[in-house]
């Protein structure tokens, strides 16, 4: 597999993690998960930031990408051999992989209230990169990707993910650029 097909495999493979991340992001705010409470050191267990709507939304934006993925594949406008799964399978490994990012974002929340990074405060490769590892994670069980195209994820996810917080900045989705 050439370097283009490895970056194209792997990005195919976890854009449903990336939509989740994002969906949180756009379609979030109202009710907390934590519900506003605190943890045992006084601090709040996730923040704001992290609600119900937003993991919702989150969720359903990855799922319908991965439906999507799915019926692009098996009509074979992609030219993915690797990824012929039935469309099925393309719809729970986008949930398992929706719902990793959207864990591994609430785990980074918690890691980042434990360490008394504020929200909306960077934390730099933990913002980047909590949600995709536990959407591999969530997914491997029913979707093995290979040692080169974790690698890659987690190359190219910072840049992604750096890029996205920019223009989603410039377009006031978000009060911070990173």
């Amino acid at each position: 597999m050439n370097l283009v097909q490895l970056v194209f495999n792997s990005l195919l493979y976890i854009l449903p993690a990336y939509v989740a991340n994002a969906g949180a992001c756009i379609f979030g705010g109202g009710t907390p998960v934590d519900l506003g409470r605190y943890f045992l050191d006084g601090r709040r267990i996730l923040g704001n930031g992290v609600t119900y709507r937003g993991f919702f939304f989150g969720l359903l934006c990855g799922c319908i990408t991965a439906t999507l993925e799915g019926i692009l594949i098996n009509l074979d406008l992609l030219g993915t051999p690797e990824f012929h799964y039935n469309l099925f399978k393309w719809m729970y490994v986008g949930f398992f992989l929706s719902l990793g990012a959207l864990f591994g974002d609430m785990v980074g929340s918690f890691i980042k209230r434990r360490l008394g990074i504020e929200q909306g405060k960077p934390a730099p490769l933990l913002d980047q990169l909590d949600f995709v590892v536990f959407a591999i994670l969530f997914a491997y069980p029913f979707a093995p990707i290979t040692l080169d195209m974790i690698v890659t994820i987690l190359i190219i996810t910072p840049i992604i993910h750096l890029s996205g917080n920019i223009v989603a900045y410039l377009l006031g989705i978000k009060s911070m650029w990173w």
